[in-house]
């Protein structure tokens, strides 16, 4: 499996620090946020495997953060509440509020660690084969895209790259975000990435009448849809 993306929304600084530490000590990138407001705007900035989020936040309910992020995410991110909150009511309540997992505190790190691994592993499982926008269809099972009905010739990190953008879209995609869920904490030393979407818009643009794969300056990459008026 790879190494997963945790953005981890907890206020108490010795709690986010010892759970930081282990969850990393997985080879696993963690994003800490202190309170509810950062949270939520890492959380719709970026894309996570997971969301670790505890629900006494200093300047919102962890409730209420887990409802934004569900209600306004272009992708879903699985959210895994910590609270010592209990009680069944409490534990219902995180359920309907959106959240795919509760564990109470205190609790093992190893128990989260192996609840946030199958939490991943059933969000990628649980993602639809097919993703279609506009003209535009890729099948993630079989590694292919097809555009008008030709198919695309694609290079591995081609179609990692398209369908990055694709489970984003129709919100930009930083080019830090792409360098990381492609090459993880050892991205290349030189500029690959612009070769790779050189390659990308080759095959996924060129032959067409409108490009698709559009450059957000000074942020990145994005799909549109030739008339969509985005």
């Amino acid at each position: 499996m790879k190494a997963l993306k945790i953005l981890l929304i907890e206020d108490n600084p010795t709690i986010a620090r010892q759970t930081g530490e282990f969850l990393g000590g997985h080879g696993w990138h963690i994003d800490f946020a202190h309170c509810g407001r950062l949270g939520q705007e890492l959380a719709l900035e970026q894309i996570y495997d997971l969301i670790v989020l505890d629900l006494n936040l200093p300047d919102m309910d962890g409730l209420e953060v887990c409802r934004r992020i569900k209600e306004q995410a272009t992708v879903n991110m699985p959210v895994l509440m910590l609270t010592a909150r209990d009680a069944f009511s409490d534990m219902a309540e995180g359920f309907n509020t959106g959240a795919d997992d509760y564990l109470c505190k205190p609790f093992d790190p190893r128990e989260l660690a192996l609840r946030c691994r199958a939490l991943a592993r059933r969000n990628e499982l649980h993602q639809s084969d097919k993703i279609r926008i506009g003209d535009l269809v890729i099948r993630r099972r079989e590694h292919s895209a097809c555009r008008e009905g030709q198919a695309l010739q694609l290079t591995t990190i081609g179609f990692q790259i398209l369908s990055i953008l694709a489970r984003a879209y129709p919100q930009p995609v930083s080019r830090s975000e792409i360098l990381h869920q492609i090459w993880g904490d050892n991205p290349p030393e030189t500029d690959a990435l612009k070769s790779h979407i050189y390659s990308l818009r080759q095959a996924l643009d060129k032959h067409f009448s409108a490009p698709m794969l559009k450059t957000i300056t000074n942020l990145g990459y994005r799909l549109e849809v030739p008339g969509a008026g985005q």
